[in-house]
């Protein structure tokens, strides 16, 4: 990242607890734990001054220490339960790292439930992020199938479109819509503890292929991932 941003902080949440897929974010892929994925992928990058796990769980910690991040605390136990979400774990990062006399200019965050982000893509998202001036940028996915076609199915199974002014047009007649995929975040640290979101203004997006946007929350995402690893051998 260059000297106009300032010093850079990759934080990597990974709580221990999880609703759907127990301890997912150290569970394997490819050989590796999932937060190994995003570790290696700050490293490569080559642009962070500072790779930072948040956790609550020990034996995260000492996994992430293993892999080359650093855990210089454990997050209090209330950041690892809802309603708590990134941001609240990311304004804490910064608390916390800042009471320790670490001053960063530029948060990227890495959701480790998104192994398929590479270096180039962090490259890629920070360049924008720099080229742009923006105080946000979020990666995003193309939808495969366009929102704009959505129907409402009521109690009586009686359909209504969301969008009745779509209606009958073609897919490629409707605006080309996309969604958060959790795998890049780069944030501006004084807008960001100012505003306490990522989906503030001026908010840039950095578009990434599905094949890339994974993101694992269940059983099956985490065998999808594996059936992909297996095509690309």
């Amino acid at each position: 990242m260059p000297d106009s941003r300032g010093k850079t902080l990759c934080l990597i949440p990974a709580k221990g607890g999880s609703t759907r897929l127990a301890r997912k974010n150290v569970l394997p892929l490819g050989g590796k734990p999932l937060l190994g994925w995003a570790i290696e992928a700050a490293v490569q990058s080559g642009l962070m001054d500072r790779i930072v796990v948040s956790t609550e769980d020990q034996q995260i910690a000492e996994i992430a220490r293993e892999l080359g991040a650093d855990v210089p605390f454990l997050r209090p136990p209330h950041l690892a339960r809802d309603p708590a979400g990134v941001v609240d774990v990311a304004l804490h990062t910064l608390g916390e790292l800042r009471s320790q006399e670490a001053e960063f200019q530029t948060l990227v965050i890495l959701l480790p439930t998104c192994p398929f982000r590479t270096a180039e893509d962090i490259r890629n998202a920070c360049a924008l992020f720099r080229d742009t001036s923006a105080s946000f940028l979020m990666s995003v996915s193309r939808y495969e199938h366009t929102p704009f076609a959505a129907l409402s199915l009521d109690d009586e199974q009686r359909l209504r479109p969301y969008f009745p002014e779509y209606i009958g047009k073609k897919s490629q007649e409707m605006p080309a819509a996309f969604r958060a995929n959790g795998a890049i975040h780069v944030l501006e640290v004084t807008a960001f503890e100012r505003e306490r979101s990522y989906y503030a203004q001026p908010l840039i997006g950095y578009e990434m292929p599905w094949q890339r946007s994974i993101d694992i929350d269940t059983e099956h995402d985490l065998r999808f991932a594996e059936s992909l690893l297996g095509m690309n051998a």
